[in-house]
């Protein structure tokens, strides 16, 4: 089978591996779209994310669906011909944080697509997976490929919904508006937010916002007074999803929300510490939650995209062959022209 192989920063190569073998209760799974997500990017950019640098050849890629091709011994929740979406999680589930009935925060996670441990955990951008008969999720023939794939990141945003409480009737910021961002948008409307207004630094993405039913946009660099015009009367938000990753929109998340409300972190702080200003957050009692990855949650996006309650189809802008990859992690890395590009065999 083909596979798409990272060596180091820029250096993906397509190569030959043999297709692997199916056990008692696994699944094979044909390729059918895999997105690329941050994590990926930079792994592609840079040879690492974080402390996490690439030290063997390693495969990309953990937002995939497929088609089912051959179940093992003891199957009977997926058939072959059946689509699936795949979660990339695999948990113990006997360490204390599974025990506890939190998966995602597993002590010994595998996690597709990883330089976390060594030998790393490979990806999916291959022709053919194996994963276990817990791990797929049907979904109907009617249901795209690339939507299914959407099942991990919109999982990502379902859970840090549920970190923030009930949306009902609340107002909601979101800070960057990148995939996650998005989505966290149509969860929190879906969720009964009744005002939502997004920022980032980028127009381009900022427009592309504008299809997903928010309330308002702006511009964090170019339009920094209404930005501040939020801090006035102790915040101007019940809840704020900050998915930016960046410093800066971590202190605008603090200062923008209600005393009272909270700021869920979803996005990972590159380069420098955030300055936080703990006072501000400490006198109006303002919760600030780190959400992380899913659980239960995959399920649940894979139900929301197989019904059409949320639909992802405006994320959708782009799909390159696997023999292009090296052209589609460069649009996936050109915000001005992309928000969430998909790879396919076929």
């Amino acid at each position: 089978m083909l596979m798409a192989m990272l060596y180091g920063a820029k250096d993906l190569r397509l190569e030959r591996g043999d297709e692997p073998p199916v056990g008692d209760g696994q699944v094979k799974v044909r390729f059918g779209a895999g997105g690329i997500c941050g994590s990926d990017l930079s792994y592609y950019g840079k040879g690492r994310v974080g402390d996490f640098a690439v030290m063997q050849p390693l495969c990309l890629g953990h937002e995939v669906s497929g088609e089912v091709v051959e179940v093992g011994a003891g199957v009977t929740r997926v058939k072959k011909g059946e689509r699936v979406a795949i979660n990339p999680n695999q948990p113990c589930r006997i360490c204390r944080t599974c025990v506890a009935g939190k998966g995602h925060l597993c002590l010994k996670m595998n996690f597709y697509g990883s330089a976390a441990v060594f030998p790393h955990i490979q990806g999916v951008f291959r022709e053919v997976i194996v994963a276990s008969e817990a791990q797929c999720f049907p979904v109907p023939q009617s249901c795209d490929f690339r939507t299914a794939a959407m099942a991990e990141p919109l999982a990502v945003a379902l859970h840090a919904v549920r970190r923030a409480g009930s949306l009902v009737g609340k107002s909601v910021l979101v800070t960057g508006v990148g995939p996650i961002g998005s989505l966290c948008v149509l969860a929190a409307r879906r969720a009964g937010a009744a005002r939502i207004v997004v920022t980032d630094v980028a127009d381009g993405a900022l427009k592309r916002a504008e299809a997903l039913g928010i309330d308002d946009a702006v511009n964090a660099v170019s339009a920094p007074e209404r930005v501040e015009a939020w801090y006035a009367n102790k915040g101007s938000f019940d809840v704020t999803f900050e998915c930016s990753g960046n410093a800066a929109a971590m202190t605008t998340a603090i200062q923008a929300t209600a005393s009272g409300g909270c700021v869920v972190q979803v996005g990972m702080i590159a380069g420098p510490t955030a300055d936080i200003p703990v006072n501000r957050f400490v006198s109006r009692e303002v919760d600030l939650l780190g959400a992380f990855r899913f659980d239960s949650e995959y399920g649940a996006a894979v139900h929301e995209l197989a019904t059409g309650g949320i639909d992802v189809s405006p994320l959708l802008t782009h799909t390159f062959k696997m023999t292009a990859a090296n052209d589609a992690f460069a649009v996936a890395a050109d915000r001005s022209q992309s928000m969430k590009v998909h790879l396919v065999f076929g």
